[in-house]
């Protein structure tokens, strides 16, 4: 696999950049080496790989492609406060180089999409947790992450001994809202008398939130001084730092988008992540990739929600699963939210 570590934005940079790209295009043939050699790339969200959590899904998904599927793949890593423009290049780039599909990792990336995809007409842009942005060439990505979290909500509120729980948001989005949302109506139908206290890290135009783990240790430790037996992140790589106050502290955390109990850097906490709400990022990278190379490209929205198994709660930590009436609530609720007997908010 071809990892673009940092790509270049202005420049002699670039030009190298655009000959590197154009480098990774793997084998070639005189009856088409695009078609018998596909080519799919990703563009990572802040934090990029290594963040245990949304980032690395995608990586999961683009490897499986590798090994199932024969595709060549690319990753692209985002660079220290990035702007738009710098999205659009590297987007360009990646297209230019004859990768297909290419996928934006995050919302962050639906502008960059948008002024790119009308220029590729033939290449199909994934934007996964966004549709503000659509096109013919287009698949929008998304997960109904209020169903997991609501879930999570349910066994934060049947664990807690000190009725109160904490939610981390990395940056102040309408889609950490929905995490927020679901998780906070998952506590309060569960045990209406838990309290919930809810901090953002960061507000746009500050993405930081997403990045730094000394933030989210820090929001983590204010709110287990404050009583919070329970901390749920949706931070990315941020929510790892909270994972260690919580652990240190010997108290429950509740990771998110990938198994966090499984991530080898977050190993050393791992007797303390309870659960993870999950959203199959890989799943979603990997299924658009392949409807490229079945010549059947999905586009617009695909969701992935609590019915199919798009989003979920692990059960990993042997802690969890001994606790039977804990996932009795929760098994109780997920099925109540698949026949639609409750509506989970998508914001508080």
């Amino acid at each position: 696999m071809r990892r673009i570590t940092r790509i270049a934005t202005v420049g002699v940079a670039s030009a190298a950049l655009a000959l590197s790209a154009t480098a990774c295009g793997g084998k070639s043939s005189s009856s088409g080496g695009d078609d018998q050699d596909p080519k799919a790339a990703i563009a990572y969200d802040i934090g990029g790989r290594g963040d245990q959590s949304f980032n690395d899904a995608a990586y999961a998904g683009l490897a499986k492609a590798e090994k199932d599927l024969g595709v060549e793949g690319t990753e692209a890593e985002p660079s220290e406060g990035e702007g738009d423009p710098d999205k659009v290049q590297r987007l360009t780039e990646l297209a230019r180089a004859g990768n297909n599909p290419v996928i934006g990792v995050g919302f962050a990336y639906a502008p960059a999409i948008a002024e790119v995809a009308p220029k590729f007409p033939k290449t199909t842009f994934g934007l996964i947790d966004d549709t503000s942005k659509t096109g013919k060439n287009i698949a929008n990505l998304v997960f109904n992450e209020e169903q997991g979290s609501y879930l999570a909500g349910v066994a934060a509120a049947k664990v807690t001994k000190t009725n109160t729980v904490g939610f981390i948001g990395g940056v102040e989005t309408p889609l950490i809202k929905k995490f927020e949302a679901g998780y906070v109506q998952g506590v309060k139908d569960t045990n209406k008398n838990v309290n919930v206290k809810v901090q953002y890290l960061t507000q746009p135009p500050d993405f930081g939130g997403f990045s730094k783990p000394d933030l989210g240790k820090a929001a983590a430790e204010g709110q287990l001084d404050a009583g919070a037996d329970v901390i749920y992140a949706a931070a990315g790589l941020a929510g790892s730092g909270s994972i260690e106050a919580a652990a240190k502290a010997k108290k429950w955390a509740i990771g998110v988008d990938s198994d966090q109990y499984n991530q080898k850097g977050l190993a050393a906490y791992k007797e303390y992540i309870l659960t993870s709400v999950t959203k199959d990022v890989a799943d979603s990278v990997y299924n658009l990739i392949k409807s490229v190379k079945d010549g059947k490209p999905q586009s617009g929205e695909v969701r992935y929600g609590l019915d199919k198994g798009g989003v979920g709660l692990a059960t990993s930590n042997p802690a969890y699963t001994k606790l039977t009436d804990v996932t009795a609530a929760v098994e109780k609720a997920k099925a109540d939210i698949i026949a639609g007997k409750i509506k989970v908010k998508t914001a508080p």
